[in-house]
């Protein structure tokens, strides 16, 4: 048996296609009545919390595609410090980081109070389930080292 250094994407995808389809499904279900610019924004930062370069580039190139200004991108991690996002992006990027870290239960009430001011309950629904997919990824794709894609 040899040990897993790192695989591509592709070879996962031919090796487990039950698994990739059922990922790439729940996201675009779950995707629909989201802002893709706001989606973009919560799966590039739980990626970066996750640790999950192959993701982490995935989403940072689908947030250009999807309008993200460079600016915006480069100021993600701090985004409690700058006046760059909205109060939906804050409760959408606060609910995400209240569910990548969930032994938080402070950082979880005040992230819900946000999310149900900012949201109505099916956009809350949907985004927790867009969380739950992306920390799924970032969890495969993280620690299998899936190289990480082209800069686009």
């Amino acid at each position: 048996m040899t040990a897993l250094e790192s695989i591509d994407f592709d070879f996962f995808s031919k090796s487990m296609p039950e698994a990739v389809a059922a990922l790439r499904t729940l996201s675009r279900i779950c995707g629909q009545d989201l802002d893709k610019a706001l989606l973009e924004l919560v799966k590039v930062r739980a990626s970066q919390m996750n640790g999950c370069a192959y993701c982490l580039q995935l989403h940072l190139n689908w947030a250009r595609k999807a309008g993200v200004s460079q600016g915006k991108l480069d100021r993600l991690a701090v985004w409690r410090e700058v006046a760059d996002f909205s109060a939906e992006e804050r409760a959408a990027l606060a609910w995400t980081e209240a569910l990548c870290e969930p032994g938080r239960h402070d950082a979880l009430e005040s992230a819900r109070k946000a999310l149900q001011a900012a949201f109505d309950t099916e956009r809350q629904l949907r985004l927790t389930v867009a969380i739950a997919a992306i920390n799924a990824w970032n969890r495969i794709a993280g620690p299998l080292r899936f190289s990480p894609p082209p800069v686009e």
